[in-house]
């Protein structure tokens, strides 16, 4: 019995000429995306290291030429740079708290099948996602507030995303059992107990999928405070990065480095580079550490809605 189960186990299953060329094909498509995307991030990281002579005759092309480190030490030493970086962190930070919290406390309720009204709450927030005032709308609204020229400008408008919280609403509803509910019931578990000690205990995976989103929508984000700044102290470096690669040069009074001030203007193409590499940095370090509930919390989260 043990031979003939051996050799069951081991039994090759057959794929067909057809599923083979597909497995092919798909492969190499894939694998050409593959380069296309990877190329440019190797050709700005390159050139970040190169001189700036050779990336204004455009010898740079695949690896660093004349590895220089002018390029970040200009970045490190510019003024507006340290305060675009110490904003986008607060930005980043405060932004997902606050997104967290409120797709949360919006995708709990809505999971729950005993709640009043559920669809037709579902049906305003779906509402939203398709239907807005626009731009000078919600720019009226923002000033009439009172959040012009202050940092809950950044914070507040778009505080809570509707297709992150389907995707929160979605996975409560599949991965926590309805009897973990009434067990805590049973035991005088109120339903913020229940959500505080039992819903996100559990949640780890959509959770950080959220943070995954949320931050790097906030690291990324430029518009709104291109439309709702004016101080310049309060830039997130999104923002003087723009100003960076529009004008292509980087203002030598900001630069904290006398000596650094007068190479400034040769090495626009460098600096360029080299702080979007220093963009890319934080969001690269985050990432590994949640990429492992990525996968899960987005699947569980997208399907049987």
């Amino acid at each position: 019995m043990k031979q003939m189960e051996l050799t069951t186990t081991k039994r090759k299953v057959k794929i067909s000429t057809g599923d083979q060329m597909f497995y092919l094909i798909s492969g190499l498509i894939l694998t050409a995306i593959f380069l296309l995307i990877l190329y440019p991030c190797i050709f700005v990281v390159s050139a970040s290291f190169s001189s700036g002579t050779a990336v204004q005759s455009g010898k740079v092309i695949l690896w660093p030429v004349d590895i220089s480190f002018v390029g970040y030490d200009t970045v490190f030493h510019n003024v507006n740079i340290w305060k675009g970086f110490i904003n986008s962190l607060f930005y980043t930070f405060a932004g997902t708290i606050i997104n967290v919290t409120l797709t949360m406390l919006a995708a709990y309720p809505l999971s729950r099948k005993d709640l009043v009204g559920r669809d037709k709450l579902m049906l305003f927030f779906t509402f939203t996602m398709f239907f807005n005032g626009g731009i000078i709308t919600n720019y009226i609204l923002v000033s009439k507030l009172g959040l012009i020229d202050t940092r809950w400008s950044m914070l507040l408008p778009g505080a809570m995303s509707i297709y992150n919280m389907i995707i929160a609403r979605t996975f409560l509803q599949n991965s926590i059992p309805n009897e973990l509910l009434e067990a805590a019931e049973l035991d005088g578990c109120t339903d913020i107990q229940y959500l505080f000690q039992v819903v996100l205990p559990l949640s780890k995976a959509v959770l950080a999928v959220l943070v995954l989103f949320y931050g790097v929508a906030h690291w990324n984000t430029y518009f709104n405070a291109m439309i709702y700044l004016r101080n310049r102290e309060l830039f997130p470096l999104t923002l003087f990065l723009k100003e960076i690669l529009i004008s292509g040069q980087i203002d030598p009074s900001t630069v904290s480095d006398p000596e650094l001030a007068e190479k400034v203007s040769q090495l626009a193409g460098v600096i360029k580079y080299s702080l979007i590499v220093v963009s890319m940095v934080p969001v690269m370090i985050v990432y590994p550490f949640v990429q492992k509930y990525f996968v899960k919390g987005v699947t569980i989260g997208a399907v049987k809605g």
